[in-house]
């Protein structure tokens, strides 16, 4: 069914949809009717009526558990290098989810996100997808260097592995969320097999400073995260975001260390890992949070050739 074939929807708004990233109807059922008025400049109650009818034609119902379970089985992952560190997350990094991956600086948070743009293009039996990578780059930390000496350490071709890796340099907050819904219409392609966020919230602690601006960040951090959620369940890829901390000077026991973006994010990230350096070169990532897998920790290395054990 052809967007054209929505009540409502003339070639004109038909087009705008499709500017706006809305090219498929899977992608216009799944909107909200504020976006597709921004998008597309209608009025509400027009919103939600394409919405609903874009819904009817892909038969968006509820779905029994069984049904549930059929969908999981499409669930994929991707290694982390470490065997422990996959096992720890259940296999690897897993599609249709947010990996958050949060510690101080040095802790590992953008290695893992390099070795995840090399080993998401291995072949599935060696812990890949056969898939291209989108790196939205928020702090200047990617390196084609990195990427070049892990891709020798799985034996692959520096060259190829790099030009299967789109990266977007964003300079503040608006322009990672454009290039966040940039990277959900590219992803509708079916090549795209990793998001990676690094890191999410840099952009919008310098753009939103003060208690004042608190909830417009949350709101549009929230709204930027569903973004990218939207993009990996609706293809099947996986999502990792890297996020910074901060100490809470009130906390007068245990580990005073927290992500920065609040409930927003915690919420909304479907695994936290929490990264800490250790003794002997080595990192600790510790399970903070998962719908369906245990607390824990794993050990690893960060090596010239990649993450090990």
């Amino acid at each position: 069914m052809e967007l054209e074939e929505l009540p409502g929807v003339g070639a004109t708004t038909a087009s705008k949809l499709r500017d706006a990233g809305y090219k498929e109807m899977t992608s216009v059922a799944a909107a909200s009717a504020s976006e597709l008025k921004d998008a597309c400049g209608m009025g509400e109650s027009a919103a939600n009526r394409i919405i609903l009818a874009a819904k009817e034609s892909l038969d968006i119902r509820f779905r029994t558990g069984t049904e549930m379970l059929e969908r999981r089985k499409l669930v994929k992952r991707i290694s982390t290098g470490s065997t422990a560190l996959n096992d720890l997350l259940g296999g690897g990094i897993e599609t249709q989810a947010i990996s958050e991956f949060y510690g101080e600086f040095g802790s590992g948070k953008t290695q893992i996100a390099h070795q995840a743009a090399v080993n998401v293009q291995l072949p599935e039996a060696d812990g890949g997808l056969e898939k291209g990578v989108i790196f939205i780059d928020t702090e200047n930390t990617f390196r084609p260097e990195r990427i070049i000496q892990m891709a020798e350490g799985h034996g692959l071709d520096p060259e190829t592995v790099l030009e299967n890796i789109q990266v977007a340099r964003a300079y503040n907050s608006a322009d990672q969320i454009l290039w966040a819904e940039k990277a959900a219409e590219m992803a509708q392609s079916g090549d795209v097999g990793l998001i990676i966020v690094d890191s999410l919230t840099a952009q919008f602690r310098a753009d939103y400073t003060g208690r004042g601006m608190l909830a417009d960040r949350q709101q549009k951090l929230n709204r930027h995260m569903h973004t990218i959620q939207r993009a990996g369940d609706l293809n099947n890829l996986a999502v990792i975001v890297t996020n910074q901390v901060m100490a809470k000077p009130d906390m007068f026991f245990g580990d005073p260390t927290v992500p920065i973006g609040g409930h927003i994010v915690g919420h909304t990230s479907t695994f936290r890992l929490y990264l800490r350096k250790s003794k002997g070169g080595k990192r600790v990532a510790r399970l903070m949070d998962s719908p369906n897998l245990p607390d824990g920790e794993a050990i690893f290395m960060v090596t010239q050739e990649g993450i090990k054990d």
